[in-house]
């Protein structure tokens, strides 16, 4: 129990712990109304004595936090007590009906239309608002074919009576004449495959039924014989079998007397990195003795130093720890750092 003075004995502590150390472990060892009766202790508190503040409080009970005066049990309240323990007013007006609660805040249809509703007449105003949307004078609707042709005009529409009386004319007709191949095109020859790959009506349709598909060649090309350029021409490119050269060959005296040119020892240089290119230093290199000894200076000390902060255990009790000096608050800021906080302009 809560001890109603604020304070807690070592007693009580020492009995907590007891009671914790005797407690078994819920989640080992425990089902059915066992786990249950577990679960329904109620939340023990997790703080120590010495970071504790405040009364001794117990989870799941229905006593005050600090122990209620006898003066106010009795007194009676204000009337802005009375007048602010009154329930809201419904201003609706009873138009909150279910269909629209449960319609997630929308507007429903699902409601009881009155009689005089019913036989009401609308106002000029409401048969203004009623009128669906006009077209313009100069709006032309598109034929029914266009619309459903995808945007594309179609040649399915009435034609007119002139229309088809009117005389035709040079130029339309120049036009709607095919096009024709060229004068000296020839052509493709006709190349022997078997007929059953050819479909019987087109086989009889083309040549016949009797008749044979393949391509007839002259007795001038039966009897011609190849000229010697042809079968030259006609020969397989013959290489021969490696290894092509001796892996030790003798090399002519006047190759080892050879001068390269100049061209031949500008183009031979490897190139070059650019001008004060830096290479990557290693992983480890030698300090030098002025750096190892080196003293430094009472600002580098300054800054190696650790920022060294309170813990929270210590900044709770301490009423001041997060107050902002006047200095602070009556501090203006340079122009530098005004220019910094300016928004980027896009």
């Amino acid at each position: 129990m809560p001890s109603r003075s604020g304070t807690r004995s070592s007693g009580d502590s020492f009995q907590q712990n007891n009671n914790l150390e005797r407690r078994p472990n819920s989640r080992r060892g425990l089902r059915g109304m066992d786990r249950i009766y577990e679960l329904a202790q109620p939340k023990e508190s997790k703080c120590i004595w010495l970071t504790s503040f405040g009364p001794n409080m117990v989870w799941g009970n229905q006593e005050p936090m600090w122990p209620i005066p006898p003066g106010a049990l009795k007194s009676a309240a204000t009337p802005r007590l009375e007048s602010l323990s009154e329930p809201k007013r419904n201003l609706i007006g009873g138009l909150n009906r279910p269909a629209f609660v449960y319609s997630c805040g929308r507007e429903s249809v699902i409601l009881k239309v009155s009689p005089f509703a019913k036989q009401a007449s609308a106002t000029g105003r409401v048969d203004y608002l009623s009128n669906h949307k006009r077209p313009p004078t100069e709006f032309k609707e598109d034929r029914r074919e266009h619309t459903f042709s995808c945007g594309r005009q179609s040649p399915i529409w009435n034609v007119t009576d002139p229309a088809r009386k009117a005389a035709e004319r040079e130029r339309i007709e120049s036009l709607a004449r095919p096009k024709t191949p060229h004068r000296e095109f020839l052509p493709a020859r006709e190349v022997a495959f078997p007929v059953r790959l050819v479909s019987l009506e087109y086989r009889d349709q083309k040549f016949g039924s009797n008749q044979e598909i393949e391509t007839k060649v002259s007795k001038a090309a039966m009897s011609s014989s190849a000229t010697p350029r042809l079968e030259h021409l006609a020969r397989p490119k013959s290489r021969p079998d490696g290894p092509f050269r001796e892996p030790m060959w003798p090399v002519s005296k006047s190759a080892r007397v050879a001068t390269a040119t100049p061209r031949q020892i500008e183009l031979a240089k490897a190139k070059s990195v650019s001008d004060g290119y830096l290479p990557a230093r290693t992983i480890e290199w030698p300090v030098s003795k002025a750096a190892r000894k080196s003293v430094a200076t009472p600002r580098t000390d300054e800054l190696s130093r650790p920022i060294i902060r309170a813990t929270m255990d210590h900044v709770q009790f301490n009423p001041d720890a997060f107050i902002v000096s006047e200095a602070a608050k009556k501090a203006r800021c340079s122009a530098r750092i005004e220019e910094l906080s300016q928004p980027l302009q896009r």
